[in-house]
């Protein structure tokens, strides 16, 4: 084992290491596995991790510590994780489908408040949830009214450059800009063609195509974002792509019409239909492609190279990079859910979590 794991890690991955079933995938290692959660998210703060998965996937509970031995623990605690139909949504996770972690010690709990996939947001359910990490309170919630997470709405993620968080909406296409000083929301980029997923780009995982329930291609609208190391750039997109970028502070600009805001969005990155994405301190993005169960790297200078190719990374969701640099890689096989496939899952269990020396980094074994 590394010597730059914790101690808990270590004993998580002592708990469940399993050697890859591909070849040349020797850097990967399984962390923990789980037969009752979906992961989806992960985050790592001072050798504890945290995962979390969307109810619509059927595990539970929806945020999750791991413990020494690999099992997950509810976090913050039991109430946090025990909503069910009828409760008020405000103070308990309807469903948690991102995960961010900032550099102040605050774990930000993203609940797009649908407790059914394609169903509109339960009053009160849509929110971001702030946890303190040294206290392992919940240290705030910012609810979204009925006008920013819509009929529709699926607030999938978020990212945070001083006292703005922007995040993306998947279901309405759009972006949503919170003001965490004042707790003031507002909607921008609602229809944009940036933030619009094309009928022209089906979203291919390993050979078959993404269907939605009703059988028709299925399309996931603004959902991967991130933001330059320095602050000045959001880039985001539809799930299947392009990536498109935008200067904060024309979105921090309430005074710009819609119209003069979308002239300020300029194209990005043609990227693949991807599970995930996140982007290190210098600005390279890394990013899990769908077709080919690899995670590959955008450099800064647009080249694109391959990390790792291994059929176990079937849909790896959101990636987190830690502070040793290793990347951690969930993967939740969204696309093998029950909700696609007539009500019958197809997850290959256990569903497990990864994780890999980055290639290049001062940490590298």
């Amino acid at each position: 084992m590394s010597a730059d794991l914790s101690d808990e890690i270590v004993g998580a991955m002592e708990a469940a290491i399993h050697p890859p079933e591909a070849q040349g995938t020797s850097l990967l290692r399984v962390v923990a596995e789980t037969r009752t959660m979906v992961w989806n998210a992960v985050a790592i703060d001072n050798g504890r991790v945290f995962v979390a998965g969307p109810r619509w996937t059927g595990g539970r509970p929806p945020l999750a510590r791991l413990n020494a031995r690999g099992q997950t623990v509810a976090y913050p605690d039991e109430s946090w994780n025990g909503w069910h139909e009828g409760l008020p949504g405000r103070g308990a996770f309807v469903n948690v489908n991102a995960l961010h972690h900032d550099s102040k010690g605050h774990l930000w709990v993203i609940d797009s408040g649908t407790p059914v996939f394609g169903a509109d947001p339960v009053s009160g359910g849509a929110k971001v949830v702030c946890i303190d990490l040294a206290t392992d309170r919940v240290a705030s919630v910012f609810p979204f009214a009925s006008d920013i997470a819509r009929a529709g709405s699926y607030v999938d993620d978020m990212r945070i450059h001083n006292d703005q968080a922007y995040l993306t909406d998947a279901g309405r296409p759009g972006i949503i800009v919170l003001d965490l000083t004042t707790g003031i929301s507002r909607r921008v980029l609602d229809d944009h063609p940036a933030t619009t997923a094309p009928a022209d780009r089906p979203i291919v995982v390993a050979g078959d195509m993404l269907l939605a329930p009703d059988g028709t291609p299925l399309r996931v609208h603004s959902d991967p974002l991130e933001l330059s190391p320095d602050g000045q750039w959001f880039y985001f997109g539809p799930l299947e792509g392009p990536w498109s970028k935008i200067e904060t502070r024309f979105l921090n600009d309430p005074s710009l019409s819609t119209e003069e805001l979308g002239a300020c969005v300029m194209p990005w990155a043609d990227l693949p239909p991807i599970g995930g994405a996140v982007m290190d301190a210098a600005g390279n993005l890394y990013f899990t492609d769908l077709a080919d169960s690899s995670l590959k790297r955008r450099d800064a200078d647009g080249t694109i190279s391959t990390i790792v190719t291994d059929p176990n990374l079937h849909w790896v969701d959101a990636p987190f990079i830690d502070e040793f640099g290793a990347i951690w890689l969930p993967v939740p096989q969204l696309d093998r859910v029950a909700l696609f496939h007539g009500g019958k899952s197809e997850i290959q269990w256990p569903v497990r979590l990864y994780h890999m020396q980055l290639p290049d980094s001062p940490y590298e074994d």
